[in-house]
């Protein structure tokens, strides 16, 4: 057995989705917007980049070819392809465009069913689910019950908030409610136990995530929301490609928010830290750490939180070179009969109309030295992904998804 070593670039999808128009979505791209942005200088800032996107090790892995599948386009990105890399995209099946969506997909299990949403009303949580909030989670009331982003919302009610007691509550376009409170006036272990009462309260709405959003600060000046974020999921209906791995008595070492998206089912070891590369460092330590038949499963969400939703073009295109620089040290701790892939669970064009994800194909890049890699096409779910995953750590295989591993010269294996 060998070593896998998956990486999500949370949000970084490459357009063409075939079902974007049932979404809202048809003509969402974004890494050809912000391709295009940097070509066209749209993009520039000169505190932090200049000039067209440059990201050439993400490139010599294949992401020109596996956008040109996606869209027919590889925005001027084309580069000579390192020995044994591959590439390709894959489209979602799963109901919705979020985060435990794309990721249950990618770990072999997609989402048939339809998770619940809040309206965009004002309330926008029903009146009975408001009740047993404020009773059951023991508080004076809640501030907000609406449609917001987070960094305005703590904005608006952050000082109100910090008077009563009341934390603020509120939701998206995704299948969510948030809630924010202040780390030190509120508390940062009040506020995980009062989400739990939330996660609870919402699990017969079909709620995929309760999200803690801890800040810190006095003043609508000063706030700031900090890294202790935690999501609170549902946890996956069936086993996932992380429960095949521990029940063999193989590690998972989920990097950044993954425990937090599978309720910590499967995971072995969470290693957390504030920012992509931060998370980066902890990636590259699991790496190291990670024995034969071992998965580090990472996820870099600052893409999607940071510069998607914001609508920052060039903080995300900033965020993509950053990335690329660091991707060198990964590549060098990839040994022959390692597999490396990088890949995304949803879009979320900066470019685009509101602040919510955007329905994508996503890019399945990376390398496995001592196999002859290339193209590996179209895959019609992300479960393919973790499908080869399996097959490459030598598990049997799962109820969903096709392995790639015989397209790149690997072992293919029957049922």
């Amino acid at each position: 057995m060998a070593r896998a070593f998956l990486f999500v670039l949370d949000s970084f999808g490459i357009g063409g989705a075939a079902d974007a128009e049932r979404y809202g979505d048809a003509g969402s791209n974004t890494l050809g917007h912000i391709a295009q942005a940097c070509a066209e200088g749209s993009a520039d800032r000169e505190a932090l980049r200049r000039g067209p996107l440059a990201v050439p090790n993400m490139v010599s892995l294949g992401l020109a070819q596996a956008a040109r599948i996606a869209t027919g386009q590889s925005f001027g990105l084309d580069k000579a392809l390192l020995a044994s890399s591959f590439h390709g995209a894959a489209q979602e099946v799963s109901s919705g465009k979020d985060t435990p969506s794309g990721h249950w997909e990618i770990a072999g299990l997609p989402v048939r069913f339809d998770w619940g949403y809040f309206p965009d009303t004002v309330p926008a949580f029903p009146a009975d689910l408001t009740g047993a909030i404020v009773r059951e989670g023991k508080v004076p009331g809640i501030l907000g019950n609406c449609h917001a982003p987070g960094t305005e919302i703590i904005e608006r009610f952050g000082e109100e908030h910090i008077r009563t007691g009341k934390p603020i509550c509120y939701t998206s376009v995704d299948s969510v409610l948030q809630i924010a409170a202040h780390e030190e006036h509120f508390g940062l272990e009040r506020l995980y136990q009062f989400c739990l009462t939330v996660r609870r309260l919402v699990d017969r709405l079909k709620i995929g995530r309760v999200i803690a959003r801890p800040f810190v600060g006095e003043t609508p000046a000063t706030f700031q929301r900090t890294h202790n974020r935690r999501d609170f999921a549902v946890p996956p209906p069936e086993p996932t490609l992380l429960d095949r791995l521990t029940e063999r008595g193989s590690k998972v070492i989920a990097i950044g928010k993954i425990g937090d998206i599978f309720a910590h089912r499967g995971i072995s070891e969470v290693r957390k830290a504030g920012g992509n590369m931060a998370m980066f460092d902890k990636a590259l330590g699991a790496m190291d750490d990670a024995g034969e038949g071992d998965l580090v499963f990472a996820n870099f969400v600052d893409f999607d939180t940071e510069f998607g939703h914001r609508r920052d073009v060039a903080g995300y295109a900033g965020a993509l070179e950053a990335f690329d620089r660091r991707l060198p040290e990964a590549l060098s701790r990839v040994r022959p009969g390692d597999l490396l892939m990088l890949t995304a669970d949803h879009g979320n064009d900066p470019t685009w109309r509101g602040t919510d994800h955007t329905r994508e194909r996503v890019p399945v890049i990376g390398i496995a030295p001592g196999l002859k890699g290339g193209d590996i096409g179209l895959r019609s779910t992300f479960a393919d992904t973790g499908e080869t995953v399996a097959e490459h750590l030598g598990l049997a295989p799962g109820r969903n998804g096709t392995s790639f591993l015989a397209a790149m010269g690997g072992h293919a294996r029957t049922a």
